[in-house]
């Protein structure tokens, strides 16, 4: 009797990208084929694929001008690997949970359900249900699970949670709900098995750094505060968006440069943060190349430092202390620049840096005399979605 396919395929869908991982039934580690379609929105885009036991990468280039577009062509070359055929299920990365703190099998009253509140986060959530339906209408007998960004937050203590806004809004579901859930769980579990279950149920922050950017704190195990709140947009500055911004500035916009609600969410979304900041570009590689001789830079770069540094401080008094301080995602991974200039002045916590192993990302920056153990992690949201949907849908043969 022929096997029945038993691979799981996880797609995670940004604002400007797509990744993607085939595992294998024996191993949701290391995946069969894994690669990321990236800028989309800008003409071709470029995706970069690489296979199991292969050591360097493939790239070729795509038309997607857009993020239907993209959804298209990533559906046919991975159909034109046969990628479909081996898979039993598929684990989708859904930015906005809207307060479900347990994956779920997308069906379509889910599917009209995260329709209806696309608009907590438009520049993911769209894409997101377009590369569903896109599969559901070429292999519909394939599962597909979906793992939400806003679960690992889901039992924040309602302090954390409400927004200072009249109750009947928070009725409505408008409240702090956070993001970068995926990434956090992930972290959090590799710090049990680096550390022990006893280090992990200590108070930490947990800084995702990136082009979004967030930072949770953590306690016993527990999310108690998160830098994000109704919407990606908000919390620490990121690449192209502010994160929290005095809402009379937005006010001001609309009512005095005559700006609309779509303008406004493209400068919210897409033209802030250190964009908007430095006038030239959100990379934060190429800041910092350029801020020996570009005073824009310099600028933006510490500004992000200093909100950064900001929002540990404060929750650490969250936390009533600190014990583990990590960074991850690609800011946090390798720009040891950055590191240090959010660190700098965070000696009354107890947190020291060895300038050294900061430089060379070791596992832990922290010197010996640091009373705070600041570690360098990589993330891998795609393995926790990977493990997450294996656990939903059981191998049948």
């Amino acid at each position: 009797m022929t096997a029945l396919p038993s691979g799981i395929l996880v797609i995670n869908g940004g604002s400007s990208s797509f990744r993607f991982a085939m595992y294998g039934r024996d191993d949701m580690v290391f995946p069969r084929l894994s690669g990321k379609l990236d800028r989309i929105g800008v003409g071709k885009s470029m995706l970069t694929y690489q296979e199991a036991r292969q050591s360097s990468q493939k790239e070729m280039w795509l038309e997607a001008k857009d993020q239907k577009t993209a959804v298209g062509e990533l559906t046919r070359w991975l159909d034109s690997r046969d990628v479909f055929g081996q898979v039993r299920a598929i684990g989708h990365r859904i930015v906005h949970g809207m307060g479900h703190g347990e994956p779920l099998r997308l069906n379509s009253i889910l599917i009209e359900e995260l329709k209806r509140n696309a608009s907590y986060a438009p520049d993911h959530l769209p894409a997101e249900l377009e590369m569903v339906e896109a599969i559901s209408e070429r292999f519909p007998h394939i599962p597909q699970i979906a793992c939400f960004d806003t679960a690992f937050h889901a039992n924040l203590p309602q302090v954390a949670r409400m927004l200072p806004l009249p109750r009947r809004f928070d009725a409505q579901g408008i409240r702090r709900y956070g993001f970068h859930g995926l990434s956090y769980s992930f972290l959090m579990e590799a710090l049990v098995e680096k550390e022990g279950k006893e280090a992990a149920s200590g108070r930490i922050i947990l800084a995702h750094l990136g082009n979004g950017a967030s930072l949770a704190a953590v306690k016993d195990g527990q999310c108690l505060d998160t830098s994000m709140g109704f919407t990606p947009a908000g919390g620490l500055v990121m690449g192209t968006r502010p994160g929290d911004l005095d809402p009379g500035v937005l006010v001001y916009l609309l009512q005095h440069e005559g700006v609309s609600t779509d303008r406004l969410n493209q400068l919210i979304n897409h033209e802030s943060g250190l964009i908007g900041l430095s006038g030239t570009t959100s990379d934060m590689r190429d800041l910092i190349r350029r801020r020996e001789t570009d005073s824009r830079a310099k600028e933006a770069i510490d500004f992000f430092c200093y909100q950064a540094r900001k929002w540990i401080g404060a929750f650490s008094a969250a936390l009533n202390g600190l014990d583990i301080l990590i960074f991850s995602g690609g800011i946090g991974e390798h720009s040891d620049p950055v590191r240090a200039g959010i660190c700098e002045g965070l000696d009354y916590l107890g947190i020291k840096i060895d300038v050294q192993r900061n430089r060379s990302h070791a596992e832990i920056i922290s010197s010996k005399e640091s009373k705070v153990r600041v570690r360098v992690m990589q993330t891998d949201e795609e393995r926790v979605i990977a493990g997450l949907t294996n656990h939903l849908v059981p191998i049948e043969n």
